[in-house]
């Protein structure tokens, strides 16, 4: 069962996904080369504690940081540490989730680091556009299959494929609720979208061949053929008159 939010969880959600949308900026601000993924991980941290936030994925099935950092071929859950050092030409996954009051906020961004090659220019605008037109379809009566393959279509439009085995998700009281939100799908399948519910939706998409592996670590998924990869998220409010996008500032 897909939870419907109340209006004062709602609030507390837009308040941690404004402080988390503010930690992310500051983040995009330290990115660039030289910088360790351990570096970014520890001002992550710092950041969420000063807002009076918790971390999210900490200790999360074991996951050992509060930031995940993947880094080109490295599609999300990255282990941020002190040997990932950026370089000129990378791309950079950040994904970042916290508490707030007892509900949680979740986002990500893919950024380049300098001056990057033409190809991972468009992939990242590609990744970033596709999020914003699975947005345009979350209305009141829609379907999260809508969702879904606006993603695929667009995504496949351009050249490059989705994620099959990753997920978008319901979020609130718990970091994963349902329903699950994937990145291909037919049309006019799946729950409806009913106002009140929040999710986020991520697309991930990988320049080349869509089936992914995991790395030796046990957390981070990289793409099986090694190309290129980006990830974008937000966490969405369904309302009557359209969403509200609640990890924006």
């Amino acid at each position: 069962m897909i939870p419907i939010k109340t209006e004062r969880e709602i609030e507390v959600m837009r308040e941690g996904g404004k402080i988390l949308a503010r930690v992310m900026r500051e983040l995009e601000e330290r990115v660039g080369p030289g910088i360790t993924a351990k570096e970014l991980d520890k001002i992550a941290e710092s950041l969420i504690l000063s807002y009076k936030a918790k971390h999210a994925f900490k200790g999360y099935k074991g996951f050992p940081a509060t930031l995940c950092v993947s880094v080109n071929e490295e599609i999300v859950h990255g282990v941020p540490s002190e040997k990932k050092r950026l370089k000129e030409g990378d791309i950079v996954s950040l994904d970042l989730g916290l508490i707030y009051k007892g509900y949680y906020a979740d986002m990500a961004i893919t950024l380049p680091v300098g001056k990057v090659s033409p190809l991972a220019q468009r992939l990242i605008r590609v990744t970033k556009k596709a999020l914003k037109r699975a947005l345009r379809k979350v209305k009141v009566g829609n379907t999260f299959g809508d969702i879904s393959n606006a993603i695929q279509r667009y995504v496949e439009s351009q050249g490059f494929n989705v994620v099959r085995d990753l997920t978008g998700h319901g979020i609130g009281k718990e970091l994963h609720e349902e329903p699950q939100i994937l990145n291909y799908g037919k049309r006019h399948s799946g729950p409806e979208i009913k106002e009140g519910m929040v999710f986020c939706i991520e697309p991930m998409v990988i320049a080349g061949d869509w089936r992914i592996k995991k790395s030796n670590d046990g957390f981070c998924y990289k793409s099986a053929d090694n190309s290129l990869s980006a990830h974008f998220e937000h966490m969405v409010l369904a309302r009557r008159n359209g969403p509200e996008i609640l990890t924006m500032i």
